[in-house]
C-alpha cells in the first residue's frame, strides 16, 4: 500500500500538468489561469477561516482535558477544512477537486464517515496484531483467558475466584481489576495497646 501512495504522489504533478493543458485546449489559457488563480483565493480564505475555527476548538479541547468532560466539538471538521484549504491553494485542477469535496459542508459529513470507517478498521487489525503477538510469547492477552474470548470461564479450573454462576463475579462485574499495587503489609505496635 505505501508503494501504491508513492506511486500515486510522483504521478500526480504529470496528471495535473496534463489536466491544465487539456483544460486550456478546451477554454482557453486565460481562462485557466483565472480558475486555478480563483481556487487559489478560495484555499487562502479556506484556510484562513479555519484557522480561527481550529484555534477555537483547540482551546475548547485543552479546557475539556482539563475538566475531565467530554469536547463538544470535533476535531475532525476543522482538520478536514484546513486540508481541503491546502489542496485549494495547490496548482491543478485533481487537488482542486479534492480540496473542494473536504472544505465543502454537503459532502464533509460523507468523508468523516468514510474516514471513521477506515479508522476502525485499522484499529481492529491493530488489535489483533496485537493479540497475536501476545499470543505467539505465550502471554496471556489482556481481557481474555488463557483459552482466548471464546474458552471456558476463567481458564481450565472452572470460574475465577469470587465468580458467580456466570463466571464473572456477579451482575455489573468487571473483567477488569483496576492497578494492581505490589508491596507488603508491616505491622506497627500501638503505645495504647501495651498501657
Amino acid at each position: 500500500m505505501p508503494l501504491l501512495t508513492v506511486l500515486a504522489l510522483m504521478a500526480l504533478p504529470f496528471l495535473e500538468v496534463w489536466l491544465m493543458i487539456v483544460v486550456a485546449g478546451w477554454i482557453g489559457v486565460p481562462w485557466t489561469l483565472a480558475a486555478l488563480v480563483s481556487l487559489m483565493i478560495l484555499g487562502f480564505a479556506v484556510l484562513r477561516h479555519t484557522g480561527h475555527a481550529f484555534r477555537e476548538v483547540v482551546k475548547e479541547a485543552d479546557e475539556a482535558m482539563r475538566t475531565g468532560e467530554q469536547p463538544r466539538k470535533g476535531l475532525l471538521d476543522p482538520l478536514m477544512l484546513m486540508a481541503g484549504g491546502i489542496l485549494l491553494v495547490v496548482p491543478g485542477f485533481i487537488t482542486a477537486t479534492l480540496g473542494l469535496l473536504m472544505a465543502t459542508p454537503f459532502t464533509r459529513p460523507v468523508l468523516r464517515w468514510v474516514f471513521a470507517g477506515w479508522a476502525a478498521r485499522r484499529m481492529r487489525r491493530m488489535q489483533e496484531r496485537v493479540n497475536e503477538e501476545f499470543a505467539a510469547r505465550g502471554a496471556t492477552i489482556p481481557g481474555q483467558g488463557p483459552f482466548g474470548p471464546g474458552g471456558p470461564a476463567g481458564g481450565p479450573f472452572g470460574p475465577n475466584p469470587g465468580a458467580g454462576a456466570s463466571g464473572r463475579g456477579g451482575p455489573g462485574a468487571s473483567t477488569d481489576r483496576g492497578r494492581v499495587i505490589q508491596g507488603h503489609f508491616e505491622p506497627v505496635d500501638d503505645d495504647n495497646d501495651k498501657n
